[in-house]
């Protein structure tokens, strides 16, 4: 099981831009998906974007606007935000799963998406 902890949240002007990173100690052997998650405030916790053996997928809301990556060496999943709008508002958790047999999940960083 792995442990993630994310950062880069922040603050940001709409159309700007941020960067979250997920540090995830641990072995990352038995990943079977990775990726983030956001919560707004009085909604469900919905998928933005993950790493699963299908490929990439993203909501449609942030397709064409956010960015997932990954860096193995350094046990890190990024997402690059551009274009931000005021519904980007949320707290985002990075989460890794093991097949069925655990699912684990950061703390969360906050983006806030206003003028």
């Amino acid at each position: 099981q792995v442990q993630p902890v994310e950062a880069g949240g922040g603050l940001v002007q709409p159309g700007g831009s941020l960067r979250l990173s997920c540090v995830a100690s641990g072995s990352w052997l038995s990943i079977t998906a990775l990726g983030w998650y956001r919560q707004a405030p009085g909604k469900q916790r919905e998928l933005v974007a993950d790493f699963t053996s299908g490929g990439i997928t993203y909501a449609d809301s942030v397709k064409g606007r956010f960015t997932i990556s990954r860096d193995n060496a350094k046990k890190t999943v990024y997402l690059q935000m551009d274009n931000l709008k005021p519904e980007d508002t949320a707290v985002y958790y990075c989460n890794f799963k093991a097949g069925r047999l655990w699912d684990s999940w950061g703390q969360g960083t906050q983006v806030t998406v206003s003028s």
